[in-house]
């Protein structure tokens, strides 16, 4: 319970700041909504209304907090508009539907969960050849910092119009998106791990005369399992990422990111929100799942106290 109190604090804070939040967000529009129902509105005018902020108006006409609130349209849906939401197209939809999150859900979680494998083999055997390889370190690993830096909002429709071009869509592409986010930090943290054996116990295995396979099979691979896992946590949620990214330029039909487009298109905010909600929901479902397997694997290894 300890552990989950300055988490609940956060999450309490930052649900708190959003509530306040809608207030001034949605009060220009909720004025406009009450003056042609007629109730009262400080100032008077649409004209002296634009001269005030969100936050004047709303202290102006308190009366009118509530209707903030239950907007149809509004510019910052309230936590329990959103929660509404993804109750209807998570548990009241069948998740066959075009409108259920569900069916979303596992369009993005295939290309994540097959970007994110060839991310973590690719990540895997770069680190391998880093560690053994004096070249590989001195070429590759500036390559692979370098290649972070390009965005990945510029880079994703160009590799989804290259692929198409030669025939290439579907899955694919985007899988080759979430792969170039979970990648990077697979490399970096496996990279790491295996250099983390200290100099004592490399010489231990000198002394018995290891040869660099049984190195690396009983010392160093051991020792680079925490920081992998790690590494995979990070990978996974940038792989989700990179797949929802993947989708915005495509005009694509299911997944997350095509949801979001919908919300975005057709004025539901509600459906914009939901759909990342549902996504941040999935992420920390992915990230959970490596921390229950990191904490099966390292005690079977005898690395964490049972």
């Amino acid at each position: 319970m300890k552990s989950l109190l300055p988490v609940l604090s956060v999450v309490g804070a930052i649900l708190l700041f959003w509530v306040v939040s809608v207030v001034p967000m949605n009060m220009h529009l909720t004025a406009d909504l009450a003056q042609r129902q007629d109730v009262a509105v400080t100032p008077d005018t649409p004209v002296a209304r634009q001269d005030y902020s969100g936050i004047g108006l709303a202290l102006r006409n308190t009366h009118l907090f509530g209707m903030t609130y239950t907007l149809d349209r509004p510019r910052l849906p309230s936590p329990h508009q959103v929660a509404v939401e993804m109750w209807e197209t998570i548990a009241l939809r069948s998740v066959t539907s075009r409108r259920s999150l569900v069916y979303h859900g596992w369009v993005t979680l295939s290309a994540t969960l097959l970007g994110f494998a060839i991310g973590t083999g690719l990540g895997i055997l770069l680190a391998v050849g880093i560690v053994y390889n004096r070249a590989m370190d001195m070429s590759v690993m500036p390559w692979a910092i370098a290649s972070q830096t390009i965005p990945i909002l510029a880079l994703a429709p160009m590799i989804i119009v290259m692929l198409g071009s030669i025939g290439i869509q579907g899955l694919f592409p985007k899988a080759v998106i979430s792969a170039y986010l979970s990648f990077f930090p697979v490399v970096v943290g496996m990279v790491k791990g295996l250099r983390s054996p200290d100099a004592m116990q490399l010489d231990l295995l000198r002394t018995y005369s290891a040869s660099p396979n049984q190195g690396f099979w009983k010392l160093r691979l051991p020792a680079s399992v925490p920081y992998l896992f790690a590494s995979l946590k990070i990978g996974i949620s940038a792989s989700l990422v990179g797949a929802i990214v993947a989708e915005l330029p495509t005009g694509a039909r299911a997944g997350f990111g095509a949801r979001m487009l919908v919300g975005d298109q057709y004025g539901q905010p509600m459906v914009t929100w939901a759909a990342l909600f549902a996504a941040a929901l999935t992420a920390a479902a992915l990230v959970g799942l490596f921390s229950l397997i990191e904490r099966w694997t390292l005690r079977r290894m005898g690395m964490q106290a049972t």
